[in-house]
């Protein structure tokens, strides 16, 4: 089952590796006896379908996630060890087309308008009154 990260990136079934566990959590003795929590793993650093800027990009990006070189992505919500594949699958594209989209534009710095500023201002004077009619006269 390859997956597909975006329509350009597909990532070979051969490149996945898989482990399966035991699950935590509810499902009585189904939970003590299968192996239904699912964790793929993908190293981009041995992958063949990467051009090396997208190698790089994704090491830089993806620093904090790489465990010994690869990417993971631990599934383990369903009952069914089916159903976590799928959902590691999905974890896992997610993850690295995170690392290779493009940088978002910056932001182009903007001024506050007059009118609200004004408001602004309106606001904090009429706050400011507040307070000072709550407080006690001065005593003479």
């Amino acid at each position: 089952m390859d997956l597909e990260v975006t329509p350009e990136l597909t990532i070979p079934a051969g490149e996945l590796r898989w482990q399966f566990s035991r699950s935590s959590g509810p499902g009585g003795q189904h939970v003590n006896t299968s192996d239904t929590r699912a964790q793929v793993s993908w190293s981009p650093a041995a992958s063949a379908v990467l051009t090396d800027d997208q190698r790089a990009l994704l090491f830089a990006r993806l620093a904090g996630r790489l465990v010994g070189g690869e990417v993971r992505a631990v599934s383990s919500e369903q009952r069914s060890q089916l159903q976590n594949r799928e959902s590691a699958l999905a974890k896992l594209a997610a993850v690295i087309a995170a690392g290779l989209a493009p940088e978002a534009a910056p932001r182009r710095p903007t001024r506050r308008t007059r009118g609200s500023d004004r408001r602004r201002l309106d606001a904090k004077s009429e706050r400011s009154a507040t307070k000072r009619n709550r407080q006690r006269p001065p005593s003479e």
